[in-house]
């Protein structure tokens, strides 16, 4: 199984990145997916979950300003990231639920 993020950046805070992750190994589609981040210092904490029937969640940080996404026939899954904040700097990781596969990582950094 592979999962790899890509599309993180430096952006300036209020700015937009859209991250995506190239699944392959497992159908999209069949799994939970999550996008999780881990910021220096502090724990990797999962941000935004969508169900194998498509259904979103997200932590109370990032409701509002993230959307999860996902096209199953390309295998993809999206994070859309608005209104980003300096406390949004981490770098996300692409999971399945529980991190039971996860891949590297894609660095978001945001500018004050």
């Amino acid at each position: 199984v592979q999962l790899q993020a890509s599309g993180g950046g430096l952006v300036q805070a209020g700015g937009s990145l859209r991250l995506s992750c190239a699944a392959s190994g497992l159908t999209v589609g069949s799994y939970v997916m999550t996008w999780a981040r881990q910021a220096p210092g502090r724990p990797r904490e999962s941000v935004a979950w969508i169900t194998a029937n498509g259904a979103t969640s997200y932590v109370d940080s990032v409701e509002g300003r993230f959307t999860i996404s996902r096209d199953v026939a390309k295998n993809m899954v999206y994070l859309q990231l608005n209104n980003l904040a300096p406390e949004d700097t981490a770098v996300y990781y692409c999971q399945t639920l529980a991190g039971t596969y996860s891949g590297q990582g894609t660095l978001v950094t945001v500018s004050s």
